[in-house]
């Protein structure tokens, strides 16, 4: 099984991306999804983006992490 993370494009350079993940930014590869545009929102699985998702699924996903994190504190 594996894990994909949502995050926000905000800047390409070649074939980098620097992700946006709730405030902690990295630098992910565009190698898999060339389509992606700075704004897009890409699901990430270990340093490449994978997929390119709507701002809607990728808000709920996230959404449903910080929940899942809330139970965890409980």
């Amino acid at each position: 099984m594996c894990l994909g993370v949502p995050g926000k494009v905000i800047s390409i350079k070649e074939n980098l991306a620097e992700v946006d993940f709730g405030g902690i930014r990295r630098k992910v590869s565009l190698l898999l999804c060339p389509d992606v545009s700075e704004g897009d929102y890409v699901l990430v699985h270990v340093g490449f983006a994978i997929q390119r998702l709507e701002k809607e699924e990728a808000l709920e996903t996230l959404r449903l992490f910080k929940e899942i994190d809330r139970g965890y504190l409980e």
